[in-house]
């Protein structure tokens, strides 16, 4: 499997809304970096499970553009091959503009996978909506008022 290959299968993936596409692009030991959380988001099961939300989620969404070449990791600072590809998405009536960037191991599998997005309205409203999507898969906890 070639890079381009698996972003371009990842690609195909989301905008198809396939979630079982996804399964095996994904190291078992994936991690998410998303804007609406500080920690990332951990393992294939969880990933996974956050991409159903997402896929749910963003409405008019599509890949805009990509770049490529090697980035640096969070996990262990070690240099990988990435991609990045430019989204343009609707979440609750705010238009968001983003990058979703792909780091891959040495199967060119994806290890790593970090999501910026920006504006910051369209930041609180993902990440509402995203929340609202992972309580009611049961995912994590409902917030507790106070």
């Amino acid at each position: 499997m070639s890079t381009s290959s698996t972003v371009e299968r990842f690609r195909a993936a989301v905008e198809s809304r396939d979630l079982t596409g996804l399964d095996d692009l994904f190291t078992d030991d994936i991690r998410l970096y998303s804007p609406v959380k500080f920690t990332p988001f951990e393992g294939k099961p969880m990933v996974l499970a956050l991409f159903g939300v997402l896929l749910r989620t963003f409405e008019d969404f599509r890949y805009a553009g990509t770049l490529d070449g090697v980035a640096e990791t969070s996990a262990d600072g070690g240099e990988a091959p990435a991609e990045i590809l430019l989204f343009r998405a609707t979440v609750n009536g705010k238009e968001i503009h983003g990058i979703d960037l792909l780091h891959l191991d040495h199967e060119e599998r994806i290890k790593e996978f970090t999501v910026m997005v920006r504006p910051q309205s369209a930041v609180q409203a993902l990440g509402e909506a995203v929340l609202a999507g992972l309580v009611a898969d049961g995912l994590v906890a409902a917030p507790v008022d106070r």
